[in-house]
């Protein structure tokens, strides 16, 4: 007869929770955790207008983004602070940690980018006349890189407190304007119609911007401003895949149609992703 082998302990039943998790566990109301994170609020959010089973996936996803557009939003105007306080230390802290959350954004394209027409088709009517065209936080991230117009604000008139906002961001410096004023501070030869212009248009590269950039580049390698420019560098070169990444999604989910709210789908997104980020950084490695 073969003995019986006890139970290993990996695999063997727990006999409770121990009293250290007991401990954890005894408070009045809801958890702290809920307290601080608003789990339930989140996670109430969500209201399929279909029982298609990729709406829920859609919704999420979408949701998801906005949360990181926040985020960038955050650090991109805590870096365009501190670089008008002069503190490019501050300034490249959080300059890093909007990178990582960036390479988080464009990770979240993964759920979406292999839906079929026939499974976007499922339930796209539902959301009628909403488009990404609207989203304010998206909006908010252009007008921080200097891609910025009243036009873009108008509509969210109908929205006063997002209108505002979007009203003082624009009337605000972008980040790239007060990189610009920095480096000029670090005695580069930043023009003065540069330094001077009209923040609430679009930035227009200049040729004199980019011989700015290539004095920094064919300067010492471990010069501060090497490291502002390549981090700056990575930074547009993530938002220029996320557009990417956006334009494929969508060509791969419905092709050529117009897209919601009559927009012109993926043409207008083609136009979207053509547009330069910071474009003198990229003209000046040309000349180093």
């Amino acid at each position: 007869m073969t003995d019986s082998l006890p139970p290993c302990p990996a695999t063997a039943a727990p006999a409770g929770g121990s009293a250290e998790d007991e401990s954890l566990l005894k408070f009045h109301g809801p958890p702290p955790y809920e307290g601080y994170v608003r789990a339930s609020a989140l996670t109430s959010l969500q209201h399929p207008l279909t029982a298609d089973p990729h709406e829920m996936g859609f919704l999420v996803t979408t949701q998801v983004m906005e949360l990181w557009f926040a985020l960038i939003a955050h650090e991109w105007r805590a870096a365009r602070d501190a670089l008008s306080k002069d503190d490019l230390e501050r300034a490249m802290d959080a300059l890093r940690r909007s990178r990582r959350a960036h390479q988080a954004l464009n990770a979240s394209w993964r759920p979406l980018a292999a839906l079929t027409p026939a499974q976007f088709n499922g339930f796209r009517e539902a959301f009628g006349q909403a488009s990404g065209f609207q989203s304010a936080g998206y909006r908010h991230l252009e007008f921080l890189l200097g891609d910025r117009s009243r036009s873009l604000a108008q509509p969210h008139r109908g929205h006063p407190p997002v209108y505002a906002a979007l009203e003082d961001a624009l009337t605000q410096p972008s980040l790239y304007d007060e990189v610009l004023r920095y480096l000029h501070r670090c005695g580069m030869p930043v023009p003065e119609p540069v330094l001077e212009r009209d923040v609430t248009q679009a930035y227009q590269a200049d040729a004199r911007v980019v011989e700015v950039w290539r004095r920094v580049y064919a300067g010492p390698q471990h010069d501060p401003l090497v490291a502002l420019g390549e981090v700056l560098t990575d930074l547009a070169e993530l938002v220029l895949r996320w557009r990417s990444d956006h334009l494929l999604a969508t060509r791969r989910a419905m092709g050529g149609k117009t897209g919601s709210a009559g927009t012109p789908g993926v043409v207008w997104l083609e136009r979207r992703a053509a547009r330069p980020v910071f474009p003198e950084l990229w003209t000046a490695r040309g000349h180093v």
